[in-house]
């Protein structure tokens, strides 16, 4: 039993490694594609990127519901992962805007299953005490993919053809879905998945606690806040450098620019995540969620300095690091205020549509904001984000780990 287990989590690992086709390759990429090959602005671009998240906003919170009741979470990631497939491929083979936009919708729909589906997979398969160290474990396996998948999107852009990015892509998706098969339904406890108390002896399922007692924590609504406020200052600034990277360039030449600067980011994040994992629980989730803050501030004000393309790349460090903090400290902050609830994948699910929200408003109003005043009052605006978000957790959100040892 040990054994089999031990693959279902290598099949873990495999899933969020592949995950990296949807986070990298239908990110930045899709920036430079829409520069050089179909030719539109940033504001168009902008609005088309947030139309994805626009449809995370609505419907994350009923899917983390739903992936709560479910005891079929293999098959629901197994679907959705193939839609994207099919989607990213679209990317490159339909030049209409009006079908891009159907095209980002249709992706935003399926992607909302991912994090709630790696979210509930990393609570139903660890125990209590093991909880943090796979959540970091799931970060460096999705972040190592980003890196693998980055550098070859920069060859096949750049030596091939632009839109082979998203056929890789389309790869990497069509691999979650095969990954997620060789989880063991047995080896997934479905109760502990959704953050619920495990009984013993009668192995019923605890009655969840109610939407209105579970929202009267303030807690939830200031990290709530905080969250869209990490996002709106984070999501638009790999699109806006991919944009700057493709001004001058014809976009072959631009990709290995931006698969560099999104390795850098994403090596950053492989070295730091496991660090942040092990000090997650000593130093407590408040200081190193403040330090990401910092470091996106800083990120975005640097850009400041220069447009030249190696400084803007260099400077992903910065984004890498505050991508590591806070890609382990959203689950499992979220995991500490939904304890004992039976509602983490609805609070998680909630929580990423105000990811969706942030992401929606970054790429939309710094998109145009790049547009008609320049890139540089777009990067000072999401430095200013950011900062604002630091001191709203600083002197609103309580500590959620429990107890630290600095």
């Amino acid at each position: 039993m040990a054994e089999d287990k031990t693959r279902s989590l290598r099949a873990l690992d495999a899933l969020n490694f592949c995950n990296a086709g949807i986070q990298t390759g239908l990110g930045p990429f899709m920036a430079i594609f829409y520069t050089s090959v179909r030719h539109w602005n940033p504001g168009q671009i902008g609005t088309l990127i947030a139309c994805q998240s626009l449809v995370g906003i609505l419907i994350q919170g009923a899917v983390g519901n739903f992936v709560d009741k479910s005891h079929h979470k293999r098959i629901l990631t197994a679907t959705a992962a193939v839609v994207v497939a099919l989607c990213a491929a679209s990317i490159a083979l339909f030049s209409n805007y009006g079908v891009q936009i159907g095209v980002q919708i249709t992706i935003g729909l399926a992607v909302t299953v991912f994090p709630a589906a790696t979210g509930a997979f990393a609570l139903g398969m660890s125990e209590e005490n093991e909880l943090t160290g796979r959540v970091a474990r799931n970060e460096t396996f999705t972040h190592t993919g980003n890196v693998i998948f980055a550098i070859f999107a920069g060859v096949v852009g750049t030596f091939l053809v632009l839109g082979g990015i998203f056929y890789t892509a389309a790869l990497f998706a069509a691999g979650m879905a095969v990954a997620v098969m060789f989880i063991r339904q047995e080896h997934v406890n479905h109760e502990a998945a959704r953050g619920g108390e495990q009984k013993q002896g009668d192995g019923q399922e605890q009655q969840p606690t109610g939407f209105r007692e579970l929202f009267s924590d303030p807690r939830i609504l200031i990290f709530t806040l905080a969250v869209v406020i990490f996002n709106v200052s984070n999501a638009a600034t790999l699109p806006l450098v991919g944009e700057i990277l493709s001004k001058d360039n014809h976009g072959s030449n631009s990709s290995w620019q931006v698969a560099a600067a999104v390795a850098v980011a994403e090596i950053t994040v492989v070295l730091v995540a496991m660090f942040a994992g092990k000090k997650a629980d000593s130093w407590g989730r408040k200081p190193l969620f403040l330090a990401a803050f910092a470091f996106l501030a800083l990120r975005n004000g640097l850009n400041l300095a220069s447009h030249n393309a190696f400084y803007l790349i260099g400077l992903q460090v910065f984004d890498g690091i505050a991508a590591a903090i806070y890609g382990v400290l959203l689950t499992l902050v979220t995991a500490d205020l939904a304890k004992g609830t039976g509602r983490f994948n609805f609070l998680q699910g909630s929580i990423q549509s105000a990811m969706g929200l942030g992401a929606f408003l970054s790429n939309l109003a710094f998109g145009w904001v790049a547009k008609s005043a320049g890139f540089n009052v777009a990067f000072l605006g999401l430095s200013v984000f950011a900062v604002a978000g630091g001191l709203l957790y600083q002197f609103r959100m309580p500590e959620t780990g429990g107890q630290t040892n600095v």
